[in-house]
């Protein structure tokens, strides 16, 4: 097998490994509509009323971290919205 094809091949499984990943996942609607409910300013209020560290939010915000279970948790307990609406808003549909 030459370097092309080595290449071609690691490109297709980079693009299958992406179709696994769930591309449904909006963390802004869900972080925006928390500091909405919560009448806040912005994300760094928000971090604060949750208790988490600003790298955190950041990264959710940026798709770079899911939505773990810990945080959806501090979430619910801090905003008074079930967890069924958070999983909601964090898997609505970009359109």
């Amino acid at each position: 097998m030459n370097v092309r094809q080595k290449k071609l091949e690691m490109i297709e499984a980079m693009n299958r490994a992406r179709a696994l990943e769930p591309s449904s996942f909006v963390p802004n609607k869900l972080l925006d509509t928390l500091i909405e409910k919560m009448n806040l300013k912005n994300d760094a209020e928000l971090c604060r009323v949750l208790e988490v560290q600003p790298p955190i939010i950041s990264k959710i915000r940026h798709r770079k971290l899911a939505v773990g279970a810990t945080i959806l948790l501090r979430m619910h307990e801090k905003s008074d919205m079930s967890i069924r609406d958070l999983k909601d808003l964090s898997n609505a549909s970009m359109h």
